[in-house]
């Protein structure tokens, strides 16, 4: 069993998940617990699967444009609800001067298109530990 359990989510109206499907069956096939919570989530909603699942990261998939308001509202849900533990990290298209404010405010990785699923499962695992049991 995995010791990483990530939330793979679509937050607001961006009706497009293949890449966030393609990445969650990606980390799936590597040994991560993905807990995929489907299109047009709310923050809120987000952040309670999150806490409800134990989850080490949440992943948001965002091709909308609205990366700046829907990152930043799911990192102040978590720092509300103490939960700051949990790693955040996304991919979309996203302007490169964005992406640099976005890890300023706290989030950990922003994938561009092209990127790799190997890239991005060698960076879950390097980020949040093994998916090796510990024992």
């Amino acid at each position: 069993m995995s010791s990483i359990r990530v939330i793979i989510a679509k937050p607001g109206l961006d009706g497009h998940d293949r890449g966030a499907k393609v990445v969650a069956r990606a980390l799936r096939d590597a040994g991560v617990e993905v807990i995929y919570t489907g299109l047009h989530q709310t923050p809120e909603q987000i952040v309670s699967a999150a806490l409800q699942e134990d989850a080490d990261a949440i992943g948001l998939s965002i091709l909308s444009g609205a990366h700046m308001t829907q990152f930043s509202r799911v990192l102040e849900l978590l720092a509300e609800k103490d939960a700051t533990d949990i790693t955040v990290f996304g991919g979309g298209i996203i302007p490169d001067a964005d992406i640099a404010e976005l890890e300023r405010m706290g989030v950990a990785k922003i994938f561009t298109p092209g990127a790799t699923t190997t890239e991005i499962v060698d960076w879950v695992r390097s980020e949040l530990g093994s998916t090796e049991p510990v024992g």
